[in-house]
């Protein structure tokens, strides 16, 4: 398999959300599912990320969602498994602000979801939020999507506010 490469875009949504933790002295951690450590490999290659990213879960069976992560039971591909591993590898690494996916990359449907159905959530301190995506493409295109729209809501989640 093909390693995944920075684009531009997600080189520079990295590199922000590199200097929004450290100028505000925060940690970061991933969780995730159909990307397999994608968003990870990511912030993993910003500026100075050994001083805050945390690290990440690549949870992809179920039972890791539920038992290391403490999802709740039930749908993998929803909005309460992606808040609930968001919430697990926070508590998990102790980091201050982490980002989950979930959802399914294709080329079939799971759960009764079409493939391109992807759950990002984040959590932070003051609490978090999980967005439904409904991404086209084959199945590599998907995880990229999904890759980059979480850094996207690392960003907004970090970013300055107003």
């Amino acid at each position: 398999m093909e390693t995944p490469q920075l684009s531009s875009e997600a080189y520079e949504l990295a590199e922000s959300i590199a200097r929004y933790a450290q100028d505000a002295g925060l940690t970061v951690a991933t969780a995730e599912s159909l990307t397999s450590g994608q968003v990870a490999a990511h912030l993993g290659a910003a500026s100075s990320s050994a001083s805050w990213f945390k690290g990440g879960v690549v949870a992809y069976q179920d039972d890791v969602k539920f038992d290391v992560l403490g999802a709740p039971r039930g749908p993998v591909v929803s909005a309460d498994c992606g808040q609930g591993m968001a919430e697990g590898v926070r508590r998990l690494l102790g980091a201050d602000v982490a980002v989950a996916v979930t959802g399914v990359g294709g080329p079939d449907e799971e759960e009764g979801q079409p493939p391109g159905t992807v759950f990002i959530a984040v959590s932070g301190a003051g609490g978090g939020s999980c967005h439904r995506h409904g991404f086209d493409g084959d199945p590599k295109e998907v995880l990229t999507a999904t890759a980059l729209e979480a850094l996207k809501a690392l960003v907004a989640q970090l970013g300055p506010r107003g």
